[in-house]
């Protein structure tokens, strides 16, 4: 378990497509993952989101989630 603020949250909307949501605003079907590198790598080894969404997410988004949380993260370190 995790607070909130140390989640992002990945939407599938309407049309299929899947995409982070830092606001947490949009409108879709949504899942969280921890801002941990470790967990990103972990999703992309075990194709969580295609699982949880049902569709076939790309790589190319989960190097985007590992970049997105990995930035997240180190930016959290320095404050």
């Amino acid at each position: 378990m995790y607070p909130k603020k140390e989640l992002v949250r990945v939407v599938k909307n309407k049309d299929g497509e899947v995409f982070l949501d830092p606001t947490g605003r949009q409108n879709g079907r949504g899942a969280y993952i921890a801002l941990e590198p470790a967990l990103a790598l972990k999703a992309k080894e075990k194709r969580v989101f295609d699982r949880a969404f049902g569709v076939k997410v790309s790589d190319e988004f989960y190097d985007e989630l590992y970049a997105y949380v990995d930035h997240q993260k180190a930016r959290k370190e320095l404050l």
